[in-house]
């Protein structure tokens, strides 16, 4: 199984497709998911792209040294394994990339454009929020989070059997691992991603599940700040849209993968002209 090492972790990452001039698209599962949650979308999507997917640390296959403590797990960690992960499996460095994600995921991925502008060339933002200007409203997340780390805590794994969809029949290493991620990863420290939005540059797309209701408002706000911003909302579908319509899913997001993968083709083109 190919692993990537990164400080104190060994990342777990599958590569799908090897489309020579197609643009890889990175994807980052959420909180208590896996890399599996794509497995419904890999064949499509690595038709037309390189396609990387991986487990952030605390889940799944990905390992991080037991000893290691709570600032092994964080945002900053996060970017520096995408970073990684990035220079490993893409030959040039100055090729960009599609990043995008569902929900954890999705923030990371807005995360890492704001560290990395210069490495993304579109986002597909998945039923995220883009955290919180409040401090208030932060706090309140945060103790949901911590709340979630306390439950694995007690309940171990078994805390997954009753949750959604991308959740529910996956695979982790150990409760431990999603204990420290909700407290490390989960949780929000600042507004700085929420006030980046406005400063995106590369095309966007949000997609978001009609029933997903928590995350309807944050999705028009994303659509909102982000400028040129395009949003998608998937009927009958709740938080994980990809698997519970995963052919609207595709439906929803190819025009505009192909867009982008369309205008980055277009001077090379007229150059060969």
């Amino acid at each position: 199984m190919p692993y990537l090492k990164n400080g104190n972790a060994r990342i777990y990452y599958e590569v799908h497709g090897t489309n020579e001039g197609r643009s890889p698209l990175l994807l980052t599962h959420g909180y208590s998911s896996t890399s599996e949650m794509w497995k419904g979308q890999v064949e499509e999507l690595s038709k037309s792209f390189r396609l990387v997917v991986w487990d952030m640390r605390g889940h799944g296959l990905t390992e991080v040294d037991p000893a290691d403590d709570q600032t092994a797990y964080s945002e900053r960690t996060t970017m520096s394994d995408m970073s990684a992960l990035l220079d490993h499996v893409v030959a040039d460095p100055d090729e960009k990339v599609i990043v995008g994600g569902l929900s954890l995921g999705g923030y990371m991925s807005l995360a890492f454009y704001r560290s990395h502008p210069e490495r993304v060339k579109a986002l597909l933002i998945i039923d995220t929020g883009p955290g919180f200007k409040k401090d208030s409203a932060r706090d309140a997340w945060n103790e949901t989070a911590f709340a979630t780390a306390d439950k694995f805590s007690k309940g171990g794994l078994e805390v997954l059997r009753s949750m959604s969809a991308e959740r529910a029949s996956v695979n982790h290493r150990s409760a431990h691992g999603l204990v420290m991620a909700a407290r490390g990863m989960l949780t929000q420290r600042d507004s700085s991603v929420i006030d980046s939005l406005a400063a995106v540059k590369v095309p966007a797309l949000v997609v978001v599940g009609a029933e997903d209701k928590p995350f309807l408002a944050a999705s028009q706000y994303m659509t909102n700040k982000i400028p040129g911003a395009k949003k998608v909302v998937v009927p009958d579908a709740g938080h994980a849209v990809n698997i519970d319509q995963p052919k609207r899913f595709l439906e929803a997001v190819m025009p505009f993968l192909n867009e982008v993968e369309n205008r980055q083709n277009e001077p090379k083109a007229k150059a060969l002209l």
